[in-house]
């Protein structure tokens, strides 16, 4: 059986990872193309919390993926095919979270000190800058699409493991994979085609399927009775 305790610590910590992810997404910039690199490093030159607001972000995903560690040992499943899902599925989540950590040191540091010299570079130097710049983009995209993968993949590997056993519903599993699987689209597009107008419908779907299914698990989570074990009287052996 699994530990209800857990699930409700799990489903409440994926829950509290994907608020900070959303909190902190509000306040990204995000008024121009960001394929529209002239446009989009203009405005994130002027972007004044573009650091911290990225520091938010893996703060985010830190506690969605603590969250999903926290599932795999919540439903408690030591044999077969769905504990080897679960095993990978913890790894690809602990991966995805490494890759998130370096991308947002190449996009929440790297790429802002690099178009903060490009404004403020002398226009003999812009060219030179905006290409440097635009090389640092290109390693985000890179960066940003075996994130998606790896996430995708970990998110698909538990809803595996749900489905399998039914240690949770199976519909919030159902969902899991769904949005595991918008994440793969995700990455795909974001390798081929950067932040492209194609990446707009699977990263509304991953971001609404997420949320669907964190509140779902955190709803139902609460509402399930939690395993108590009877406690011996004061003063007797």
């Amino acid at each position: 059986m699994p530990d209800h305790k857990m699930l409700r610590v799990s489903a409440t910590v994926l829950f509290l990872g994907v608020l900070i992810s959303a909190v902190a997404g509000m306040f990204h910039p995000g008024r121009e193309n960001a394929n529209d690199h002239l446009a989009a490093f203009s405005e994130y030159a002027s972007s004044h919390h573009w650091t911290a607001i990225h520091l938010g972000q893996f703060a985010g995903m830190a506690v969605i993926v603590a969250g999903l560690v926290v599932l795999f040992f919540a439903l408690d499943v030591h044999s077969g095919a769905p504990a080897w899902a679960g095993r990978f599925g913890a790894v690809s989540a602990v991966v995805a979270l490494a890759l998130y950590g370096v991308l947002q040191g190449v996009d929440g540091v790297a790429l802002k000190q690099a178009v903060d010299a490009w404004a403020k570079a002398p226009e003999a130097e812009k060219a030179a800058r905006f290409a440097s710049a635009e090389t640092i983009r290109w390693l985000e995209w890179a960066i940003r699409s075996y994130q998606s993968f790896m996430l995708g993949l970990a998110l698909i590997l538990f809803a595996t493991m749900i489905g399998w056993t039914a240690r949770a519903p199976r519909p919030i599993g159902y969902l899991m994979g769904l949005s595991g699987l918008a994440y793969f689209v995700q990455g795909w597009v974001l390798g081929s085609e950067g932040f492209s107008p194609a990446n707009q419908a699977p990263t509304v779907l991953a971001v609404i399927l997420v949320l669907a299914w964190s509140i779902w698990f955190v709803v139902i989570s609460w509402k399930e009775p939690v395993e108590t074990r009877p406690t011996r009287a004061s003063g007797r052996p």
